[in-house]
């Protein structure tokens, strides 16, 4: 199977971002992104500090921002746009205003019927990460991943114009499904969705996943013992791209927050 044009311009750029230019150049390459994309380096070093433009798309905070330790405060995993959020309508959730998606088939082949279901009817979050933001996702609940499924794909734009206009993006896009369980023994899934030149998806705990790379079916990864906390660091992707929240009924009491920028630490639902 040859990759889809999409795949091939990303890992081009990727080669662009991961090389390592001249200090003069880089200076140049990193300022230029700073300034051209926006970006609000206050909580981070200098863009010179970084060794090439991926360095800089992945940059960590210099200090970990505060966020409520409660545990019935479900924080936002990352720096976004909430382009959509609500109840799902049995398994169906909103990909934009007027244009639906169904959360049966964004989570793919490899969850039983009774997994798919725990969800319906429950509550979505998308968030949209354009290029300004800090690229690093967070673990949003003290939870427990139960299973991870990397699902091959496209790597179409995900920004707001692709959305309402291509059908069922997030499911022709690649992504990372994870299975996880509230505190309180509730299932919710969190999907990494990729986009265009986001060559590269990382997941922290689980090192053997290579997005955007030479496979083409999907693969499982099952746990028994792995535990996260709340404000973990759990990967990042390399440039902007969309986190899809998708948990079960019941288990969130979310704020309305459709087109409002939330940051990574911000309380954006009850965790029940």
């Amino acid at each position: 199977m040859s990759k889809h044009i999409t795949s091939a311009i990303s890992q081009n750029f990727g080669k662009f971002a991961n090389k390592e230019f001249p200090k003069w150049f880089q200076k140049i390459v990193n300022n230029s992104y700073v300034s051209l994309m926006g970006l609000n380096m206050s909580e981070f070093h200098s863009p010179t500090a970084y060794k090439s433009l991926n360095a800089l798309f992945t940059r960590k905070l210099r200090e970990d921002r505060k966020y409520s330790l409660d545990s019935e405060a479900f924080i936002s995993p990352c720096d976004s746009l909430i382009s959509e959020c609500g109840t799902l309508k049995k398994d169906y959730a909103l990909q934009i205003k007027g244009m639906r998606y169904s959360s049966d088939e964004l989570l793919g082949e490899n969850f039983s019927s009774d997994e798919k279901k725990a969800i319906h009817d429950g509550e979505f979050v998308n968030f949209y990460l354009s290029p300004k933001d800090y690229h690093r996702y967070h673990i949003p609940t003290n939870l427990k991943v139960l299973r991870a499924v990397h699902i091959p794909g496209k790597l179409y734009p995900v920004n707001i114009p692709s959305l309402k206009k291509r059908l069922n993006l997030f499911i022709e896009n690649e992504r990372v499904v994870l299975m996880c369980e509230n505190s309180s023994g509730k299932k919710f899934y969190m999907v990494l969705v990729g986009a265009l030149n986001v060559g590269v998806m990382q997941v922290s705990f689980e090192p053997n996943i290579k997005t955007n790379a030479v496979a083409h079916t999907q693969t499982i990864y099952e746990y028994k013992d792995l535990y996260l906390n709340k404000g973990d660091d759990f990967g990042c992707f390399e440039m902007g791209s969309t986190i899809v929240i998708l948990a079960q009924k019941g288990m969130l009491e979310l704020e309305d927050l459709v087109g409002k920028d939330v940051k990574y630490g911000e309380t954006i639902a009850k965790n029940v």
